[in-house]
């Protein structure tokens, strides 16, 4: 009953980001018409365009046509091999026919469409398959990097409380946290990759995979992932060494610990055992929200380090009013945004027996 309630709400969060972001982009001034054609094209040209795409529709109208489209369930037009374009410019996808409402409508169950793009004519599904891997290996590792290493200060912060060690980790992490993500990137690029580059070796931009000079192969770089995901973890290891350190402070201070080591359990034991499993409820429902986080702040990330991810895709899309790419873009994050919050639950759920009642 929970999992269904979670899902339900995930859902309208996601209708809701779809209405919200389809209303102002298509509330902006300018012409996707004449952005297609270029400015010299000829009015007739620019009203097929316009006509073809639907902008000659009302907003309400062009909206409902949006959530058909993007729904897996929707209804179509089986006999207009145009209703059903949705992964490939080449080819049409398969779709599979649930109810026959008429000659000329059924519910069909098929693979979201998110429009093309007005820029390089692709789908917008495509751009997305192909670059959304990137932001996923750089935003889990961020988020690896910042929970194994911000639990472990976390911890190790609590059990020497108030010792110069314990000062200079909150010290660091107060500062972790006031660090915006494009200003410690800008930093950081200057600092480990153009002044220490020929100590650290690390390059200044650069992707995970790169093509070689002869264009003959692929290689891949993983020293090009070491510095977006570490300016990319650096605020939320930051709040995780808080949360660790106070969590495990409050744990330890609980009547069941005391009982343990009464028993004759070493500490050693009893942290393992007993006090790190009860501290990390909090840390879990810390890394959840600051998934959000780092798939927005990602976008600078990926920019500034030109890592060819769905984030660098949405900057170059804004510049050039793609308005499909942008919109399909902020749809992908946010629906990863709301599978992970749901992943999240459930190990909540698993850690703490309490939140399932």
């Amino acid at each position: 009953m929970l999992l269904l309630k979670k899902i339900l709400y995930s859902i309208l969060v996601t209708l809701g980001v779809v209405t919200l972001v389809f209303g102002l982009f298509n509330l902006i001034p300018g012409d996707p018409a004449r952005m297609m054609m270029g400015q010299r094209s000829d009015s007739a040209s620019l009203a097929a365009v316009r006509r073809d795409l639907g902008l000659d529709r009302s907003l309400a109208a062009q909206y409902a046509k949006y959530i058909n489209d993007l729904s897996p369930i929707s209804i179509h037009n089986p006999n207009n091999p145009k209703s059903y374009i949705y992964l490939d410019s080449s080819s049409y996808t398969p779709y599979t026919k649930l109810i026959k409402l008429s000659n000329s409508r059924a519910i069909i169950l098929k693979f979201p469409y998110l429009r093309r793009s007005y820029q390089s004519k692709q789908t917008v599904a495509h751009i997305v398959k192909q670059t959304l891997p990137n932001t996923f290996i750089l935003a889990f590792t961020a988020m690896g990097f910042a929970t194994i290493v911000g639990i472990a200060l976390g911890i190790f912060s609590a059990i020497k409380k108030d010792t110069l060690a314990d000062r200079v980790i909150i010290f660091l992490s107060a500062i972790g946290m006031s660090l915006p993500s494009f200003f410690a990137a800008i930093l950081f690029a200057w600092l480990f990759a153009y002044v220490l580059g020929g100590i650290t070796g690390l390059n200044l931009t650069g992707n995970l995979w790169v093509v070689d000079d002869f264009g003959e192969g692929v290689h891949l770089h993983l020293k090009n992932l070491i510095l977006p995901a570490i300016t990319l973890g650096i605020r939320p290891l930051a709040v995780i060494v808080q949360l660790s350190r106070s969590s495990m402070l409050e744990t330890l201070s609980q009547d069941f610990i005391r009982t343990a080591r009464a028993k004759g359990l070493s500490f050693t034991k009893t942290l393992w055992r007993h006090a790190l499993r009860n501290s990390l409820n909090p840390v879990v429902t810390a890394i959840s929200g600051w998934f959000a986080s780092l798939m927005a702040g990602v976008i600078f990330i990926e920019y500034i380090f030109g890592w060819k991810g769905l984030g660098y895709v949405m900057v170059n899309a804004l510049n050039s009013f793609d308005v499909p790419l942008v919109i399909g873009s902020v749809i992908t994050i946010s629906i990863v945004f709301v599978i992970i919050n749901l992943i999240v639950d459930s190990i909540y759920a698993w850690l703490d027996p309490r939140v399932r009642m």
